[in-house]
């Protein structure tokens, strides 16, 4: 089942969906009462998600069993360590479905994997005049980079668009290419609207004009599976907070023969294989790009958060987020004042393709004061411009409330949310 297939959410009963069983109950946060006695309702997942009991357990483990710094060492915790940090890198290959170890680089996030890509690939390929085609619907962590590059070197930032309504599709991006476009930065899922990109048409696209495709996986990789192979793209970023994981760990997915082409990021420790007074050379990838100690615990808590989320199976993890993102749009629609941001109005709602994530405005208040209201009734959701201020801009709106949707939510902290935004935005009438 491809990207495409997988946010349907009119295809999901609106009713009588709950998460797995015993999702909430491994969260030892969520048993935490909001400081006013309520039940957190926690709907911040797309800025980072809550750690189940098996990621705790990963790291308690870590540190207090098998910790000690990777490669080189002579001893058995160095030994340990260095075993558990590798079978971390093949769980994210095997996530993946890169057909090779070394193709997964260990970094602080994805905002360090597309720096890295900007950095070691883009920089010393690209030229003045040279154009980065990215959508409308990035973050800043796949924006800023290349403004950098157009700072520095005088490339040039090209924008596929999506409408008014939010629909983006690949008629608009091929409309936004251009003889001059030798990189495409696109990312997967938009953390404002959820919206799906046709990533594998974009990069089938792309590469029929010899032009190489990084994408930012962020928030898409938690939603459904992934497989970079049958994408075909170049370059993949995903980050452990959004997976269940650790924060401070992500991974870059980068097809060999380039990595082996690309200039190291930073120098330092472990990324070298000689170094003498007069020269330096490099280890081959993934470690070239790996400079100093690594996120070793953070890394080993990143493989056990991938291992517990693919337990839950696919089909099961996407049916339960299309319906609770389904029966939010239902509640939503009902509260007076409210407006949904991209969603398209011609898809009846219910049926526009998107992940986990719905985001909207109020009449009466600004988002920040909706998001200080919700806060009130022991509902957290994300509030701001979420990092996509182009998006923003777009909309015609300077931020946006988010709900964002994970394995322990149900549809009782969905009308939790419509609830209390009916009832907090008669504070502000």
């Amino acid at each position: 089942m491809d990207m495409s297939q997988r946010f349907t959410a009119a295809a999901v009963p609106l009713s009588g969906v709950s998460p797995p069983v015993g999702a909430r109950g491994e969260f030892p946060i969520l048993a935490v009462p909001h400081p006013d006695g309520k039940p957190l309702v926690y709907l911040d997942s797309a800025a980072s998600a809550q750690k189940p009991q098996a990621v705790l357990d990963a790291l308690m483990r870590t540190y207090t069993s098998a910790y000690a710094n990777v490669h080189r060492g002579m001893h058995h915790l160095a030994n340990l360590a260095t075993a558990d940090y590798e079978q971390a890198r093949e769980r994210v290959r095997a996530f993946l479905n890169a057909e090779h170890a070394e193709e997964i680089i260990f970094t602080g996030g994805s905002t360090d994997a597309l720096n890295l890509v900007a950095s070691s690939f883009a920089e010393p390929m690209l030229e003045a005049g040279d154009e980065v085609l990215v959508s409308i619907f990035e973050h800043h962590a796949n924006i800023v980079p290349w403004h950098f590059l157009r700072e520095r070197k005088g490339v040039r930032l090209r924008w596929a668009m999506c409408d008014e309504a939010g629909r983006f599709g690949l008629e608009d991006f091929r409309r936004a290419f251009s003889e001059r476009v030798k990189l495409v930065a696109v990312t997967h899922m938009s953390n404002v609207t959820g919206a799906v990109l046709p990533v594998k048409e974009i990069i089938a696209l792309a590469h029929e004009r010899g032009v190489p495709v990084v994408v930012d996986g962020s928030q898409a990789a938690v939603h459904g599976r992934v497989d970079v192979r049958e994408l075909g793209c170049d370059f993949y970023a995903v980050t452990g907070h959004k997976l269940y994981g650790p924060s401070g760990v992500g991974a870059l997915y980068g097809k060999r023969e380039l990595l082996r082409r690309m200039r190291p990021w930073r120098g330092g420790g472990e990324m070298i294989r000689e170094v003498t007074l007069d020269d330096v050379s490099y280890a081959e990838p993934p470690h070239r790009f790996e400079a100093g100690t690594p996120p070793i615990a953070q890394a080993v808590g990143l493989g056990a958060a991938l291992e517990w989320l693919q337990a839950w199976g696919w089909e099961r993890v996407v049916s339960h987020e299309a319906a609770l993102r389904a029966h939010a749009l239902e509640c939503l629609h009902g509260v007076e004042g409210v407006r949904l941001i991209g969603v398209p109005p011609a898809d009846g709602a219910l049926d526009a393709e998107a992940g986990a994530i719905v985001s909207f405005v109020a009449e009466d208040a600004h988002a920040h004061d909706i998001a200080t209201a919700l806060d009130h009734y022991g509902v957290a959701v994300r509030a701001g411009h979420h990092c996509a201020q182009p998006l923003m801009s777009h909309f015609g709106v300077d931020a946006t409330a988010r709900a964002s949707f994970a394995l322990y939510n149900d549809h009782d902290d969905v009308e939790a949310l419509a609830r209390s935004l009916r009832d907090g935005l008669k504070l502000f009438r």
